[in-house]
């Protein structure tokens, strides 16, 4: 089993996506949507997006490993798989110590579930891994396709490359189509400040170079201009493309703002129709 998922994707948090919407960024010629917001072991909603369409893939960017026994998510896996082969991928994650309790060594966890999956039958080329530092990018590499890199920078990717070598690599950006810089930063700053609480983010950015000035909140515009890139369709979709050349196999498009869907009808045939 392999799952080819096109240079761009959508990423967008699990109950706000729709059929219709699928159907659409389908016919846009986006291959993938990515479910934020830890589904449920069920997994809900990925078989009525994969209903909608027909050749699209849909994977979780992540699942919680504190929240969703990996047992039940292995018996949703097949559940999908059986009905709709070779379309789904299951991403997990160790998500975050100020949000999970109890909390011990996320390595260590993630190896666990990893294990039990592994006892499930969850294919290793099914199924990725959320990572950021060096050690569980490795672990994404070994044990599974490949990685999900959240809240980076080109940067990052070419640094990520560089570890996960030949497995998959499929970073996260943020988006606002806006000319107004400061429109535009605003409303990047209200996704972004919410990470800069969460250690795991914010021990990556400081990896990065960011210092203790850019990621105090509401954060600063250097680190706003990286995390949420903005302007114009074609000066987004040339920063988009940064991820590319550095490594990405497929980006993960978070694009902010009231609509969504109007910033990728506008990044479509810009960024796919040159992938």
């Amino acid at each position: 089993m392999t799952i080819e998922l096109g240079k761009y994707g959508v990423w967008r948090y699990y109950k706000l996506f729709t059929p219709d919407a699928a159907a659409e960024l389908e016919r846009l010629g986006y291959g993938a949507l990515w479910l934020g917001g830890s589904p449920e072991s069920e997994l809900p909603v990925v078989e009525d997006l994969l209903a909608a369409t027909e050749t699209l893939k849909v994977g979780t960017s992540i699942v919680n490993i504190w929240t969703a026994p990996a047992a039940e998510v292995a018996e949703s896996f097949h559940r999908i798989e059986r009905r709709f082969p070779g379309r789904f991928v299951l991403g997990i994650g160790a998500g975050h110590p100020e949000s999970n309790a109890p909390y011990r060594s996320p390595y260590e966890a993630l190896v666990e579930y990893l294990d039990e999956l592994d006892e499930a039958k969850v294919p290793v080329s099914g199924r990725m891994l959320a990572a950021l530092g060096p050690k569980v990018l490795k672990l994404a590499a070994d044990r599974t396709a490949g990685a999900l890199p959240y809240l980076t920078t080109p940067e990052h990717t070419a640094q990520a490359r560089e570890i996960v070598g030949d497995a998959l690599l499929v970073p996260e950006q943020k988006l606002v189509v806006d000319t107004d810089p400061e429109s535009a930063r605003a409303t990047g700053r209200g996704v972004v400040e919410m990470y800069l609480g969460l250690r795991n983010y914010t021990t990556n950015l400081r990896r990065l170079g960011y210092t203790d000035e850019d990621l105090a909140k509401p954060g600063s515009d250097r680190l706003l201009d990286a995390l949420a890139v903005h302007g114009s369709a074609e000066q987004v979709a040339t920063q988009a493309r940064a991820h590319i050349e550095a490594g990405a196999d497929h980006l993960a498009l978070q694009a902010l703002g009231d609509d969504y869907l109007a910033a990728l009808r506008a990044l479509a045939p810009l960024l796919i129709a040159r992938s």
